[in-house]
C-alpha cells in the first residue's frame, strides 16, 4: 500500500458516514427528504475525495488496500449532491477497473442511472426491499449480475421489477425527491 495515511482517512470518512446515517436513522430522521445533517457529512466528504483524487488520483486497491478503496467508493455512492462528481468517478472507475471491485462499477453505474431517471444494468438499486428499480434488459439481467460477480436475483425478484414505462411514475410518487434531483442537476 502506498498511502497509508489517506487509507486511515478513507476509512475514518466512511466510518463517520455510517455512524451519522445510523444515528439519524434510530431518531427517525431519514424518512423525510435528504437530511440536512446527512447531507452535510456527504458534502464534506465529497471534498475531502476530491482532493485525494487530485493528490493521487483514484484510490485504488493497490494504492490505499482494499478497505479504503471500498470506503472511497462509499464516500462516492453518497455524494449524491454533485452529479458531476459521481459521473466523474465512474469514469475513472471504468480506467482503474482492474484495481479496484467491479461489483462498485455497477452500482455506480445504476445508481447514476437511477437518479437520471433511466433503467439501471445491474439491478443493484432498489425501490423496496423486494423491488428493483426497473431495468434496461429483464432477459440479461442474471448474466450482467453474474459477469461481475454479484449474485443472481431470485426469479420473485425479477417478477417484482417495474416495466421501464413505469419510471415516470416510481419518481413522482416522491416530489420531495423529485425537487432535490431537479435543484442538484439530475434531471431537468
Amino acid at each position: 500500500m502506498l498511502y497509508q495515511e489517506i487509507a486511515t482517512q478513507l476509512i475514518q470518512l466512511a466510518k463517520n458516514d455510517l455512524a451519522v446515517r445510523e444515528q439519524l436513522l434510530s431518531q427517525g430522521k431519514l424518512s423525510e427528504g435528504y437530511n440536512p445533517e446527512m447531507e452535510a457529512v456527504h458534502k464534506s466528504n465529497t471534498q475531502a475525495l476530491k482532493t485525494i483524487i487530485k493528490h493521487i488520483g483514484y484510490p485504488t486497491i493497490s494504492k490505499v488496500g482494499h478497505e479504503a478503496s471500498e470506503a472511497a467508493w462509499l464516500i462516492i455512492q453518497h455524494s449524491i449532491g454533485d452529479p458531476d462528481f459521481m459521473i466523474h468517478c465512474y469514469i475513472v472507475m471504468l480506467e482503474n477497473k482492474d484495481d479496484i471491485s467491479y461489483e462498485n462499477i455497477a452500482y455506480l453505474h445504476d445508481r447514476i442511472l437511477m437518479y437520471q431517471s433511466k433503467p439501471q444494468k445491474y439491478g443493484t438499486q432498489m425501490i423496496s426491499i423486494d423491488t428493483p428499480y426497473p431495468v434496461e434488459n429483464i432477459a440479461n439481467l442474471n448474466k450482467y449480475r453474474i459477469e461481475i460477480g454479484l449474485p443472481p436475483l431470485s426469479e420473485a425478484q425479477i417478477k417484482n421489477i417495474p416495466p421501464i414505462q413505469d419510471i415516470e411514475t416510481i419518481d413522482n410518487e416522491n416530489p420531495i425527491y423529485n425537487e432535490w434531483r431537479k435543484k442538484t442537476g439530475w434531471i431537468k
